[in-house]
């Protein structure tokens, strides 16, 4: 279980929420909205351990994540809204060291299968920089089939995709969800995923969070 607790977040000399308290279990979806400049990429980021909150803690399985260190970021695949790739490497590359950075042994196999799944075959061995925002997006998001993370952070995840890229992705976010995994995302783009009955979170009320 994740559990945020009495979270405060403060950038500059503006408090972007206060009192922030939440959880999430397994098999569950929080879906994180608010408007630009509310602090879902730092709230986002605080719960991957990439900043520090100003006040409150965040635990996983009941444990403050600050303590947990390399036990709780194995457990944690945060894709930000952009997409951390390299111009010059290949998708296949590109997959490869990013598995490695996350500390994931894949096999060259296991990449290809990705890829394709994704929805990138054919473009495995093609550099980066010659394809599209939306294939470039698939490349990144080829990590969620290559990562064992029970927990996925994904920030505006279907930038960029085209309608049959929309709904695969939601299938695979489902599917992960089905074998217990917890996801926390946020999205500009209406999809059905969020519109079922998932865990809402609002940021942005006078500096508040409101569930």
């Amino acid at each position: 279980m994740l559990e945020v607790v009495d979270l405060e977040c403060v950038r500059g000399d503006r408090r972007l929420f206060t009192n922030l308290s939440f959880s999430l279990s397994k098999g569950e979806l929080l879906y994180l909205y608010g408007h630009n400049g509310s602090g879902k990429t730092t709230l986002m980021r605080a719960i991957c351990g990439l900043l520090q909150p100003t006040e409150g803690e965040i635990r996983w399985d009941g444990e403050p994540i600050r303590e947990l260190s390399e036990e709780y970021t194995r457990e944690v695949l945060y894709i930000g809204h952009k997409n951390g790739i390299k111009d010059d490497l290949t998708a296949l590359e590109n997959l490869r060291v990013l598995s490695t950075l996350d500390g994931v042994h894949i096999t060259e196999e296991q990449a290809w299968d990705a890829l394709k799944r994704i929805g990138l075959h054919g473009f495995e061995d093609l550099p980066t920089q010659v394809l599209s925002q939306g294939q470039k997006r698939r490349v990144a998001l080829a990590r969620l089939l290559a990562h064992q993370a029970r927990l996925w952070i994904l920030d505006e995840p279907f930038t960029a995709l085209d309608k049959a890229a929309v709904e695969m992705l939601q299938q695979v976010i489902r599917e992960h969800l089905d074998r217990g995994g917890m996801a926390f995302l946020t999205t500009h783009q209406e999809v059905e995923l969020t519109a079922g009955q998932v865990k809402q979170l609002q940021l942005g009320k006078g500096g508040q969070g409101c569930v």
